[in-house]
């Protein structure tokens, strides 16, 4: 059922007329939203930080993960740790080595993942796709499949629970905006693929349903298809392909970076664009909210410019129920950038629901996160 929301649209006291623009000098805006950025809102001017905090305790601290620290191969993406999870996703963080010697099968729900380091190929069903650093590669629920290093690879892994990726609604931009989807990567049968089915070597397949891993093992290789048809399929996007939207004159929302959607979370990807232009338009991320979404940031590649002290390879955690936005020291630059262009790749998942942290990630936290959101010291 579509929500009704009680409508307001007022201006009290000294406030800006447009979001993200123009706000009233010595000032910083907050928002305060329903629905992520998609529903109403209501703008605040405050005279400090809103993050301005000197204590912080309590479950819904920032929190923040290096897992370039968690650096134990696994042969099975089942075996990888998991780093955040609940009823609707799962995040694990896996490392890759060597070639798989079994082929996994997801029965739990669609599979996505992120190489962060690294490359290989990919063998599956529909058959065979090269893997590189920036690949998003969606594996849908029920396939077979394996990976082949050619480099030590990095991935993360994000799984949505009983339901499957889509593509986001592009609304005025049109279904070519952002990405086409003819950029995406489909599996080919080619020589290969080919190959790999010679011979009549046992094959293990380790399908995981409800968090638990069966074996079925067979007296040959089961991805010896010679052919398929259809409107499924395994499918490929570099973040290098993807054209983010962009406004000279608007701060635009992390909605706008939307790059996959599940039943229960939406998957985006932040990639370089040029700063605002307009004098007035804020040129870091507006202070919000996050009361609707747990909101997670996998840190790839690149100069994070509204935060400090994070490093490709790091995970930030941003329960529901506090107001956030950029670092102390990126306040600096709100209207002014040194630089015409962001230059950073990251990977957020927002979650309806909130998420638990897992062992694998506290053993790798950064616990003084919290703090590095204090103003410095005169």
């Amino acid at each position: 059922m579509a929500r009704n929301y009680i409508p307001t649209a007022w201006v009290k006291g000294q406030a800006s007329r447009q979001a993200h623009c123009d706000l009233p000098a010595g000032t910083y805006e907050r928002e305060m939203s329903k629905e992520g950025f998609f529903g109403p809102a209501a703008f605040f001017h405050h005279r400090h930080p809103p993050t301005g905090w000197v204590e912080f305790d309590g479950p819904i601290a920032p929190r923040a993960f290096d897992l370039a620290r968690l650096t134990e191969d696994s042969a099975s993406p089942w075996a990888a740790p998991v780093i955040l999870h609940n009823n609707a996703t799962e995040l694990r963080l896996w490392r890759l080595g060597s070639a798989m010697t079994d082929l996994a099968r997801n029965a739990d729900g669609d599979q996505l993942l992120f190489v962060h380091a690294g490359g290989g190929d990919l063998y599956c069903d529909f058959g065979h796709l090269a893997l590189n650093a920036g690949d998003y590669v969606m594996i849908p629920r029920g396939t077979m499949w394996r990976i082949a290093p050619a480099r030590p690879m990095m991935l993360l892994m994000i799984e949505a629970t009983n339901s499957s990726y889509t593509l986001p609604e592009k609304g005025l931009v049109g279904n070519h905006a952002i990405f086409d989807p003819a950029i995406l990567d489909t599996p080919e049968l080619d020589e290969a693929f080919l190959a790999q089915q010679s011979g009549n070597a046992r094959t293990r397949v380790l399908v995981k349903k409800r968090g638990i891993v069966s074996t079925i093992t067979y007296p040959f290789n089961p991805l010896d298809a010679v052919g398929w048809h259809g409107d499924l399929s395994v499918v490929r996007l570099n973040v290098r392909d993807i054209r983010p939207l962009l406004s000279a004159r608007y701060h635009l929302p992390p909605s706008a970076h939307t790059t996959f959607l599940a039943d229960r979370f939406v998957v985006c990807t932040f990639a370089p664009r040029p700063f605002e232009t307009d004098p007035g338009a804020l040129k870091v991320p507006f202070f919000h909210n996050n009361d609707d979404y747990d909101e997670v940031l996998f840190y790839h590649a690149g100069d994070f410019f509204s935060r400090d002290n994070i490093h490709p390879g790091m995970m930030t955690f941003h329960p529901t129920g506090f107001t956030h936005g950029p670092h102390p020291k990126a306040l600096a630059r709100m209207f002014e950038q040194p630089k015409p262009a962001t230059d950073e790749y990251a990977v957020m998942i927002d979650t309806r629901d909130p998420l638990d942290v897992a062992d694998a990630a506290t053993q790798v936290e950064w616990t003084d996160y919290r703090n590095s959101w204090k103003p410095k010291a005169p």
